[in-house]
């Protein structure tokens, strides 16, 4: 048994990162609001004490939390060793609004705290507890490295820092034993072992691969295909829009909360998915922004990147970064909104059957052969040939209310990192009842953030209106038992669960 101990990262992992640069952190994110509840202490404030205490009961469950990066000598690639001066009080922080805090000032301090990058020689990770927001609110926001979790996981971790129900019994702290970290020549060493594998590796990926070729799911030709086209779409650049260019490395953050069963109707009346409504509703959005700057909209190749899970249901709570993509083509030339609703579905229908998202993680467990000097080549090459024009990334949360010490979550808003090339990014969690729709921006390139946020709403009330007309005009020949009510009372069909 080695006296040491340690993990690799993926080549995923790692390209987190490789992309970093002085003006893009790679941290997801996210801005949560909660009721003071009982934490609200007597003499003003919130109570810190407890929240730390929570958060040190649950720490044994996200081992990564105390582990921080150390790298193999000449080859370069990170490792994760335990950290043995862990300190809870540098990543738990504590701040305040001015008082009343608005939600406006909350939206700046989240900018300002998300732009700011992560401590590379700690574990990381900060949670903020910001106090002082208007209405007997509180604030956390949380910056984990992009390195560490993906969306789903992400959720993982959320829910292992608070409970369906208000109970705030707090057990104590696991004891915390740091393993011992390898020396670099020890690292470097076991790398030039697993160097020295990969050939055997390759030939066993290989058998794997026309093993998996009966499997009709996951046949040769379909992965074979889907690289293609994988490969097809990040050869084409997009077209070049006002919202891709050299970013700074200052941002702006903003938000806004929508219904589920709002979406839920416009979809069951127009039908698709739910995420097909989401990227129509984004879809009318970028139509409206990019013709208010004066950009010609006819023959116009926009394209969003939109994360795929490939985590299987096993391995629910592992950390990491288990991700593909789809490219999508936004039909912004389209004025009618039932039609870009049709054209997406169309696309994400066929994404599915050519599983263009196969095909991204058959090259993401292909960089896994790369030496790490190619794969920081590649990353600070690739911003500048990016296949698309914006991120679009929706994670389904939980649907019960979920508690911090007893303090009941309101609403969550997530945040996606942004790099060069990328001047805007959107990112949704679904949590009980509701979808939040975080949007990040360079604070230069899109000064105008909140009028993209009205854009939203504005493309999401015309599928509304697209959806009431549908289901009025079906409603004549409707069984009476076929149809419920809708949220403004309106009839609606039965809808299957969010995130469908």
């Amino acid at each position: 048994m080695p006296r040491y101990a340690y993990n690799r990262l993926t080549a995923l992992d790692n390209s987190f990162l490789l992309l970093e640069k002085p003006n893009s952190y790679m941290h997801v994110a996210s801005t949560l609001i909660f009721e003071a509840g009982p934490l609200r202490k007597p003499e003003g404030g919130i109570d810190m004490e407890s929240i730390r205490a929570a958060t040190a009961a649950a720490l044994h469950l996200i081992p990564r939390y105390r582990q921080k990066l150390k790298y193999v000598p000449v080859e370069n690639s990170p490792v994760w060793i335990d950290d043995d001066r862990f300190n809870l009080d540098y990543h738990l922080r504590h701040t305040s609004l001015p008082k009343p805090g608005s939600e406006a000032q909350l939206k700046k301090l989240s900018a300002r705290i998300m732009q700011q990058h992560l401590d590379r020689a700690r574990p990381l990770w900060e949670i903020w507890i910001v106090e002082g927001l208007e209405g007997d609110r509180f604030a956390m926001i949380s910056k984990v490295h992009h390195c560490m979790i993906d969306g789903v996981s992400g959720v993982d971790i959320l829910n292992t820092q608070l409970r369906p129900t208000p109970d705030r019994r707090v057990a104590d702290p696991a004891p915390f034993y740091p393993r011992p970290e390898p020396s670099g020549l020890e690292l470097l060493r076991h790398e030039l072992l697993r160097r020295l594998q990969l050939p055997i590796d390759t030939v066993r990926d290989v058998g794997n691969f026309v093993r998996e070729a009966t499997d009709t799911r996951r046949d040769m030709s379909t992965r074979l295909r889907s690289i293609t086209e994988m490969l097809g779409g990040t050869l084409r650049r997009p077209s070049a829009t006002p919202l891709n260019g050299k970013i700074g490395p200052h941002r702006r953050f903003d938000w806004l909360e929508m219904d589920i069963a709002e979406i839920k109707y416009v979809r069951k009346s127009l039908g698709g998915s739910l995420n097909d409504v989401v990227l129509t509703v984004v879809t009318g959005a970028v139509q409206r922004f990019l013709g208010r700057r004066g950009v010609g909209l006819d023959d116009l190749d926009f394209r969003i990147m939109a994360p795929v899970s490939v985590r299987q249901e096993g391995e629910r709570g592992k950390l990491g970064n288990r991700v593909s993509a789809w490219l999508i083509p936004l039909p912004v030339d389209e004025a009618d909104p039932r039609e870009q609703l049709r054209r997406i579905g169309e696309k994400t229908q066929e994404l599915k059957e050519s599983k263009q998202a196969v095909g991204a993680e058959v090259l993401t467990q292909a960089a896994e052969w790369t030496p790490s000097t190619l794969l920081a080549l590649g990353a600070r090459n690739a911003t500048r040939l990016l296949p698309f024009n914006m991120v679009v990334t929706n994670v389904p949360g939980p649907q019960v209310p979920m508690y911090l010490h007893g303090a009941r979550l309101l609403e969550t808003y997530p945040h996606v990192p942004l790099v060069d090339q990328l001047g805007l990014g959107i990112a949704l969690l679904s949590y009980d009842g509701k979808i939040g729709w975080g949007f990040n921006a360079d604070y230069d390139l899109v000064p105008d953030l909140d009028q993209f946020v009205e854009d939203v709403r504005s493309s999401f009330a015309a599928l509304q209106r697209e959806a009431t007309d549908a289901d009025a005009a079906a409603e004549p020949s409707a069984p009476r038992s076929a149809r419920s009510r809708k949220p403004n009372g309106r009839a609606q069909r039965d809808t299957p669960p969010a995130n469908s």
